[in-house]
């Protein structure tokens, strides 16, 4: 049996997945980093968890658009996401955030696939850098995830690695789209 056959059920070779969809897809890998959390108190105390971020940027676009990935392996399994982040655009090129959000879903429907869709997270969130910049001039950022099936995890890497690389190509193909584009701040 090769090493990558069966499920996938710590962090490391779920990180290796990841990373070779996503990077084999041409994304650059940006940074990793990994953590180790013990609850003392609480609903889970005494139970540690262990979680990696990754992050991802295309040679070719370095600024404001990244793939950001988060994996969390805890009592109840592993799992994680990945997710197409774009940030930058002002609120007034953003226009209402609520026509916006609706927008994006619209898209992230057509182009992630029925499947995917129906369990990714679409947000929109606006930010000041102060309380008193006009609200205006405040910053959007749009968050469009996919998870990471427990199918593709019992598929073991090849599973992990091909949902990765069908996540990257849908980001991509909604990078186009002019619903998405509006986040950009190209000037």
């Amino acid at each position: 049996m090769s090493a990558d056959a069966g499920p996938l059920l710590t962090p490391e070779p779920l990180i290796d997945a990841v990373r070779d969809g996503v990077e084999g897809s041409g994304w650059l890998l940006s940074g990793l980093q990994k953590t180790t959390s013990h609850e003392f108190a609480g609903r889970w105390e005494g139970e540690t968890s262990r979680s990696a971020y990754l992050f991802f940027h295309r040679a070719d676009d370095p600024d404001g658009v990244s793939i950001d990935v988060f994996l969390d392996e805890t009592s109840r399994g592993i799992g994680g996401n990945l997710a197409l982040v774009l940030e930058g655009a002002p609120v007034a090129q953003v226009g209402d955030p609520l026509a916006a959000l609706a927008d994006v879903a619209s898209v992230a429907c057509i182009y992630l696939g029925r499947e995917p869709a129906s369990t990714s997270p679409v947000s929109v969130r606006l930010r000041l850098d102060s309380p008193i910049q006009e609200v205006t001039d405040g910053t959007t950022e749009l968050r469009i995830k996919v998870r990471i099936t427990r199918s593709a995890l019992q598929e073991g890497a090849a599973g992990v690695s091909g949902l990765a690389t069908l996540a990257v190509r849908s980001f991509e193909r909604l990078l186009e789209q002019k619903e998405v584009l509006r986040y950009r701040d190209f000037g």
